[in-house]
């Protein structure tokens, strides 16, 4: 039995880590891809959507009565979220770089512990909002950290720093929906997802100015394939296997990856200020993921 589960972590960690790597390279194929944000949202929903239908398929999740009308709508509602924040945050990476917008993105715990005290009725306690003040003190240093001359630059950085928290707070309402889907099967609910997005954006997507390249169309297929339906599959995968201060632990190679991303692709070193409300909001989220607790908020043992 040990064994067995000593196998299921090795796995797990492999997966989780190839996820969250994948997931830190997107910026770089958002960017390359030289189409409108809304058009890298419609083909990553249309690719994800071929991809993950054969996933589906395969595990038997598209015979009928598998998933009831109730969470259908709760999926569509969580599909309408997800890709509002994917439409935010790439937009966001134009005006505040990569590196920062994904920091930024990465208050989504917070988000989320918010909207769960509101809809569910869970308990904010004192260590929780310990590491809420400190995550917001590293958003402090960020904003602060103006990246060059000039008000209009830093309009723009303002700008994507506040894409960029609209893109967490829209997936902690996935993540909230997905809640209410307990039970439900994980792929099966991607799957809605994403075809729900691309219902969604058919409208605003300019189909008479295709990608006029192999590379561009390269991209938008990998984004879709690997990026969508793969990293949804490594990613479930994980959480079954792994506990959860684990994969908690291993969510943060994504933003380190994104960050070394910007820096190697485009050369976007971050200021000593944007540096330090960095790691003040991923230490913030990772005490929040993790469940760390200071040690003059622990309860003290009573004497004897």
């Amino acid at each position: 039995m040990e064994a067995i589960m000593g196998s299921d972590i090795k796995r797990g960690t492999a997966e989780m880590t190839a996820a969250m790597l994948i997931s830190g390279t997107i910026g770089w194929f958002v960017v390359m891809s030289g189409q409108p944000v809304s058009g890298v949202v419609f083909w990553r929903c249309l690719f994800g959507a071929l991809t993950l239908l054969v996933i589906c398929g395969a595990l038997g999740l598209l015979r009928p009565g598998i998933i009831t009308l109730r969470a259908f709508g709760i999926a569509i509602s969580g599909g309408i979220a997800i890709v509002l924040n994917w439409l935010l945050l790439f937009a966001s990476y134009s005006h505040a770089t990569i590196s920062i917008a994904t920091t930024v993105y990465n208050t989504q715990p917070f988000m989320l512990l918010m909207l769960g005290a509101l809809f569910l009725g869970e308990k904010i306690t004192a260590t929780k909002l310990f590491w809420l003040a400190l995550a917001f003190t590293g958003m402090v240093a960020i904003i602060q950290a103006k990246p060059g001359a000039g008000g209009a630059a830093f309009d723009g950085y303002g700008l994507g720093i506040l894409m960029a928290l609209g893109a967490a707070f829209f997936y902690a309402l996935a993540a909230l929906a997905a809640k209410w889907l307990k039970g439900t099967p994980p792929h099966l609910i991607a799957l809605i997802q994403v075809a729900t997005g691309m219902l969604m954006l058919t409208p605003m997507t300019d189909f008479s100015h295709p990608p006029g390249d192999v590379g561009s169309w390269a991209i938008l297929v990998t984004v879709g394939v690997v990026h969508t339906g793969l990293m949804y599959v490594l990613l479930y995968g994980a959480i079954q296997r792994l506990p959860t201060h684990l994969t908690g632990a291993l969510s943060f190679i994504y933003p380190i990856a994104a960050i070394l991303v910007d820096r190697l692709a485009f050369g976007h070193a971050l200021q000593p200020m944007q540096i330090l409300g960095a790691a003040i909001i991923l230490l913030a989220a990772a005490g929040m993921n993790l469940g760390w607790t200071p040690r003059w908020l622990r309860p003290r043992a009573l004497e004897s």
